[in-house]
Parts: structure tokens; C-alpha cells; sequence
């Protein structure tokens, strides 16, 4: 345990010294927050004020805080994998500049160094994510706070379930590259395509049905729809005391992606975070099978 404690510190000081790794993870949730605020923000807002019922009108208040939950689960639900992806180039990092070999001629038993890895991952990961969630709801605070205490709790809950799967994601796809230039062709597909398939940029609703039906296989696409049910469960529940149509209400759940149907079927929350927690374990399975298997061909 002593040893592995050492390595989880080692290895999580090299990824906040190392400052290529450090801000390319910073970049996702940063640059996401300043785009999503000042170019998608009325773009959102105008989305919901237009195709309101006839004879309805949405409250100012209400457009900016679905706006407002939307944008802010959206960011999380992108860097909450995206980060643990930049935070495990590390290991890849150490396989190219041969520190690797370096740290092999020692008794370090492989099993314990690829634990550490991932402990390294998702303590990084987690800080920098929490970070992003305590600007979020400062955000979000700013425009007009309808959140409870159990959607904080809740959101704090989907972004250390979803750091879990992005580290063990991450962990097993990293586990195969070797190079620089493969830590780059790897970082960018992630980062410019997981927002897509995970329904952040674009809501699945707005996809086709084929593509739909494809993208509910998929753990990411749950976890968004995870994020966007806590943010505006607030302003949701405040919408229906205020009177406003349950019809009206449920036509936004559906189009912001809060309700997802799988076949037709209506997917619980509870289902989500079951089907997400599954996912998490399956791969740090994988992961495991790997590095098992790994040590089996040296032997």
C-alpha cells in the first residue's frame, strides 16, 4: 500500500506540473463555458421562447435558467470525460519517454503500477471537474438559482459517477498507445467528437431515429441525460407550481433530452445511473483483463 500511495502522488504531481497536460485538460471546460455563455446561450433561450403554445409566454426567468441547466450539464457531461482523458496521457507519456523502464528496474509489482495510474487519473480528474461544477453553480446562481439541496447532491453524485467512467474509459483506451502522436490523434477525436455521440452539443432528440436508437447503447448518452434532469429539476418543478401545461413541460423534457426513450420505453433516472455504474465496472474490468493478460505474455 505504501508503494502504490507513492505512485498515486507521483504520478498526480507529474500531471499538475506537467503544465501541456494541465491546461489541455483546463481547455474543455474553459473554453466550453466561455462559448456555450456567449455564442449558444440565446440560441438555447430563443429555442424555448419560440416554440412556446400559443397564448403561453415563458418567463424571462424560466428561459434563462433552462438555458442556464442546459449549458452547464452540457460542459460537465463533456469534461467529465474529456479531463480523465488528458489526466491519463501520463501513462502513455511515460511509455514514450522510456520513464517507464525506469520505473520497471525497480520491485514495483506491474499490477500496483497500473492501479496507481488510474488512482492518479481519477483524483486529478475529480478536482478539476468538481472545480468546473462550483463555476457552474455560480453560473448558474448568477442567472436566478431554482435548484434544492438535493439537486446539488445529485450533480455532485453524476460528476464523480461520470469521472469514474471517464477514467475507466480512458484507462483502457490509453492502455494501447505508446506515442506522442498517438496521444494527439486520440485527444482530439475525444475531444472534438465524444460531445456529439454524449448528446452535449446537440440533443439526441434532434438526431435521426436511426442514429437515436444507436446512441442509446451508449453509456455517455445516459450520463448526459443524467446531468440535464438534476440542473433543471428545479426550474422544471417551479414551471409546473407556477401552472404552466404538463404538455408544455414534458415536450421540453423530451426535447432537452431530460426524458430519453429507449425503443420506445421511457428510461427511468434510476435506470441511468444503474446502466452508467455497470459501465464503470465493466471497463475497470477490462482494464484489469489487460493488464492481467499483458503480464501473462511476458511470463
Amino acid at each position: 500500500m505504501k508503494t502504490l500511495s507513492i505512485l498515486i502522488k507521483r504520478n498526480t504531481k507529474m500531471f499538475f506540473k506537467d503544465k501541456g497536460m494541465f491546461f489541455t485538460s483546463l481547455i474543455t471546460p474553459a473554453i466550453l463555458l466561455v462559448l456555450y455563455a456567449t455564442f449558444l446561450f440565446n440560441v438555447y433561450k430563443d429555442s424555448f421562447t419560440a416554440n412556446i403554445p400559443a397564448g403561453l409566454t415563458l418567463a424571462d426567468s424560466f428561459a434563462n435558467a433552462l438555458a442556464g441547466g442546459q449549458l452547464v450539464s452540457s460542459l460537465l457531461s463533456v469534461s467529465c470525460v474529456t479531463v480523465p482523458f488528458c489526466a491519463n496521457f501520463l501513462m502513455v507519456q511515460d511509455k514514450a519517454n522510456g520513464s517507464i523502464k525506469d520505473i520497471r528496474i525497480s520491485p514495483i509489482k506491474p499490477s500496483v503500477l497500473s492501479v496507481s495510474y488510474y488512482f492518479a487519473t481519477l483524483i486529478s480528474s475529480l478536482i478539476i471537474c468538481l472545480v468546473a461544477l462550483c463555476l457552474g453553480l455560480i453560473y448558474l446562481g448568477a442567472l436566478g438559482w431554482y435548484l434544492s439541496v438535493a439537486d446539488v447532491l445529485m450533480l455532485v453524485f453524476d460528476v464523480i459517477l461520470l469521472v469514474f467512467f471517464g477514467t475507466a474509459l480512458s484507462s483502457v483506451i490509453n492502455f494501447f498507445l505508446n506515442t506522442q502522436g498517438q496521444i494527439s490523434a486520440v485527444g482530439t477525436v475525444i475531444s472534438a467528437g465524444y460531445g456529439f455521440i454524449c448528446g452535449a452539443y446537440m440533443p439526441i432528440s434532434s438526431f435521426g431515429e436511426g442514429l437515436q436508437k444507436i446512441l442509446m447503447f451508449l453509456p455517455g448518452t445516459y450520463a448526459t441525460s443524467m446531468l440535464r434532469n438534476h440542473a433543471l429539476n428545479g426550474v422544471l418543478g417551479s414551471m409546473e407550481s407556477d401552472n404552466y401545461p404538463l404538455e408544455f413541460i414534458n415536450s421540453l423534457k423530451d426535447t432537452l433530452d431530460c426524458n430519453l426513450y429507449f425503443f420506445g420505453t421511457k428510461v427511468p433516472v434510476y435506470a441511468m445511473l444503474t446502466f452508467l455504474a455497470a459501465s464503470v465496472i465493466a471497463l475497470a474490468g477490462v482494464y484489469i483483463l489487460l493488464n492481467s493478460a499483458k503480464k501473462s505474455a511476458k511470463n
